[in-house]
């Protein structure tokens, strides 16, 4: 049972903002990667996952291959929340985090940062 509901439409614009809040810097280099909201129920606990080959790791025989993924978990977010400002809030940091990723940044040094 999520503590709050937050329709999927009004979800997306949420995440949607989140990239976009994103420095152009960044989402300049951002490569091969698409961004999907899951509505489903996820796996327990998890805001988001990303899957992918994280652009430190590519090398030039880097090519033909499916994008990278990142799934931000509607309903588990929800869940955790008691506001529409909450759901946002927790939205840009999910995103940003699973950003990070794609980028090479792990958890470890994730936490270190303060994410």
């Amino acid at each position: 049972m999520s503590v709050i509901d937050i329709d999927p439409e009004r979800f997306e614009e949420m995440v949607e903002r989140a990239l976009d809040s994103l420095p152009p810097e960044l989402g300049s280099l951002m490569a091969n990667v698409v961004v999907t909201v899951e509505h489903g129920a996820g796996p327990p606990g998890l805001l988001g996952l990303y899957q992918g080959i994280p652009l430190t790791e590519r090398t030039t025989g880097y090519a033909g291959v499916l994008p990278d993924r990142i799934t931000i978990y509607r309903r588990e977010i929800c869940r955790i929340c008691w506001s529409e400002s909450e759901v946002a809030e927790q939205v840009r940091a999910t995103v940003i985090h699973e950003v990070a990723h794609h980028f090479g940044i792990g958890d470890d040094r994730l936490a270190e940062l303060g994410w």
